[in-house]
């Protein structure tokens, strides 16, 4: 989106277990293209890395962002979310001060967090950019720890910091451990889709080419200092999204009927059909520690000071993201022929 905007564009990446290279097949011939690879946690790296290319503006959006992975391993939060956005704050205060001018007044640096720093909400309100944090895992913490450091760089040192808390993304090549590719492949292998309680946790989704335009918007026209929330208007119920993302396979890809041997004659005869539905993969889990009822966004600021709003409604915005993972199967076959296989984390 920002090369199509006419941006030229570095992209910093690791290329940890969620990275990959051909997510960027369509770009990485651009002439307005680079990639580094750079871990942020590297601040020596990090600083070559800024000082070469000289930009313009920073969008931090390098993180570890799994929760349940986050259970299982709270370090590398740590040292991504926490040292890697200390790393770039550092190097970006350096690249700052060097300039001059036009190209100092124009520099930005923007700190892309989540709405999980704030807690849970009951089941009425939102949250806006002075909701109190009330972090409840060691991703949300670690992200609100990282969010402090950004604005403390501001307040502090000058540098133009403006911060976004966005609610949950979701859209193509999302690394299949979230929930919406996950429900999306459990259904095409005909395997027990996991949902977590009883399914009563509401999140508020955001298309991921939404949550782009509205990160380009701040980069151009955010104040530095200000912070602006980025939500989807469009707070789902697990369970009610389990079963919409269901339906849509249902459609576009019809489950074959079963064969399950189990089932008495009777059985199979007065449910051959309901047996061909998606949803009766749904299992109830054990839920995760510490899972957070509600998130909700008010993104009236960023609406009425700089114009951005959503664009995918209720169901476009998931009916388009079944549709390319139902079309670019060898992208996630690939991620799930290695080491991952869908399998559950954050239980300890």
């Amino acid at each position: 989106m920002a090369l199509a905007d006419g941006h030229q564009v570095l992209n910093v990446d690791a290329l940890t277990y969620a990275g990959n290279l051909a997510s960027l097949s369509d770009v990485e011939s651009n002439p307005n293209y680079r990639f580094a690879q750079v871990d942020i946690t590297d601040a020596t790296a990090v600083d070559h890395t800024i000082a070469d290319y000289k930009p313009d503006a920073i969008m931090h959006l390098a993180a570890e962002s799994h929760v349940d992975r986050s259970i299982d391993g709270p370090g590398q939060f740590i040292q991504t979310n926490v040292i890697g956005t200390f790393n770039l704050l550092q190097s970006s205060l350096k690249h700052y001060r060097s300039l001059e001018g036009d190209a100092k007044d124009r520099f930005r640096f923007l700190h892309v967090s989540t709405d999980e720093v704030y807690g849970s909400l009951g089941d009425k309100g939102l949250f806006t950019e002075t909701t109190p944090y009330d972090p409840h895992s060691p991703y949300s913490a670690s992200k609100a720890s990282s969010d402090h450091l950004a604005r403390a760089w501001r307040d502090t040192y000058g540098l133009p910091v403006m911060v976004t808390n966005c609610s949950n993304n979701y859209g193509p090549y999302q690394f299949p451990e979230k929930l919406i590719p996950v429900v999306i492949l459990k259904c095409l292998r005909g395997e027990p889709i996991p949902v977590y309680g009883k399914g009563e946790n509401i999140r508020d989704w955001l298309y991921v080419e939404d949550h782009c335009r509205a990160l380009l918007t701040v980069i151009e026209k955010g104040t530095p200092g200000e912070t602006y929330n980025i939500g989807g208007n469009n707070e789902q119920r697990n369970i009610d999204l389990v079963h919409l993302l269901c339906q849509i396979m249902d459609e576009l890809c019809p489950r074959e009927k079963s064969s399950d041997s189990r089932a008495t004659s009777s059985e199979k005869e007065n449910d051959s059909q309901l047996a061909t539905r998606h949803s009766q993969l749904i299992t109830f889990v054990t839920d995760r520690p510490g899972h957070d009822l509600r998130y909700a966004i008010d993104a009236s600021k960023i609406e009425h000071e700089l114009g951005w709003e959503p664009s995918e409604n209720f169901e476009s915005g998931f009916r388009k993201t079944v549709q390319w993972y139902l079309d670019n199967q060898p992208w996630w076959q690939n991620i799930l022929s290695g080491d991952y296989q869908l399998d559950r984390l954050g239980t300890s």
